[in-house]
């Protein structure tokens, strides 16, 4: 698909636009909305500068920080997962790279969560090469999460400390240890909509499996805490791009669902995503998860209808 053909999408009426996406996810994607719960098993102090993050030790934001948790804690976490019905367990570390003595904390549970709890099992800790991603996938890893954040243009006006290009590198091992993929970005940081066709066209190319958009939630103490909230208008004709330009891969609506459709979140579903996030962010708490669960209900019935 050209850039042409997709700019003439965005200039159809919101009605058809939706209609429109919600034809393309029920031909390519299906009826069944894919829900993941995360852990943030290691949370601040990360040395990067990213100007959205509340973990950034450059930014006073108040968040809390802590070191790995252990084993015991995972394994309980991803006990919790199943129990709210979550498909996919992720266990989330803060920082660029892992110490070693970390890593084989994490591969371990892996493991034993794998073998015990039998839930998919996902993880994001950062920049990892070959040896890595083979060792995660021998512990019984099937998805890695690893998200490029927005467009490379736009990337250099928000990330000092690592470029687009190392982001790109680690997806790219992570596809070669025959992982799956979970890459996607931030939508309100102050990019155009041009940013947001860019970063998908590169996650297509790239074949990524699972596409989070989250929505910008300001935090105070980030370089980003004053930017206004996307409308919700806007919100819903990014997903509905996404889901024309990805066809069939999950688009998972994930921070900032809660603060910009409130109780409408059905209406993200209906534009294209397929997938969203339960049981809370890593910084950011989310609503209940009672209410996300009759959400997931409300939403499958409507596409059985």
């Amino acid at each position: 698909m050209e850039k042409k053909d997709i700019d003439k999408f965005l200039e159809l009426p919101l009605a058809e636009l939706i209609a429109r996406a919600d034809k393309i996810r029920r031909r390519f994607a299906g009826n069944r909305v894919e829900l993941c719960n995360i852990l943030n098993a290691k949370s601040g102090l990360c040395s990067e500068d990213c100007k959205f993050c509340a973990q950034s030790a450059r930014h006073k934001t108040g968040t809390q920080a802590y070191p790995l948790k252990s084993k015991a804690e995972m394994l309980e976490a991803a006990r919790h997962a199943k129990e709210i019905g979550a498909e996919r367990f992720d266990i989330v570390t803060s920082g660029d790279k892992l110490s070693p003595e970390d890593f084989g904390v994490i591969v371990d549970a892996i493991r034993e969560i794998t073998a015990e709890v039998k839930i998919k099992m996902c993880a994001s800790l950062g920049s990892m090469g070959d040896k890595e991603f083979c060792l995660l996938k021998a512990a019984g890893l099937s998805r890695y999460h690893h998200n490029i954040e927005s467009s490379p243009r736009f990337f250099a006006k928000i990330v000092s400390t690592h470029t687009f290009e190392d982001r790109l590198k680690t997806i790219k091992a992570a596809k070669r240890a025959g992982l799956e993929v979970c890459s996607g970005g931030i939508i309100g940081m102050g990019e155009t909509m041009d940013d947001r066709i860019q970063m998908a066209l590169i996650l297509k190319e790239l074949k990524v499996d699972s596409v989070p958009l989250n929505i910008l939630v300001p935090i105070v103490g980030t370089p980003l805490g004053n930017n206004p909230v996307l409308s919700g208008e806007e919100v819903i004709r990014t997903i509905a791009i996404f889901r024309i330009i990805l066809k069939d891969k999950i688009i998972k609506i994930a921070a900032g669902r809660e603060s910009v459709f409130k109780d409408f979140q059905a209406l993200g579903f209906m534009a294209g995503a397929n997938g969203m996030l339960i049981g809370g962010y890593l910084t950011i708490k989310g609503r209940s998860v009672a209410e996300d669960q009759q959400l997931v209900s409300q939403v499958e019935k409507l596409w059985q209808a």
